[in-house]
């Protein structure tokens, strides 16, 4: 199974573009759960890595803020 998502590449983005990619992720984790429930979904593996990417994200910006916190802004 692949990694949801490269987090070399989420360290190198800001934390806008961090909110941004985990607003996205969230809708697409919403279709996909809608997806779900109407029986459109073939590929239930799909949920599980949309929820894992979306945490990944999260936990970059929590790193992200929290540096920011101990070193002024970044």
């Amino acid at each position: 199974m692949k990694p949801a998502v490269d987090l070399g590449h989420l360290r190198e983005l800001s934390v806008v573009e961090l909110q941004q990619k985990a607003r996205e992720t969230k809708a697409e984790l919403f279709n996909l759960r809608f997806a779900l429930r109407t029986g459109h979904l073939s590929d239930f593996t799909q949920i599980k890595l949309k929820r894992k990417a979306y945490a990944q994200i999260q936990t970059v910006i929590s790193e992200k803020r929290s540096v920011e916190g101990q070193h002024g802004a970044a």
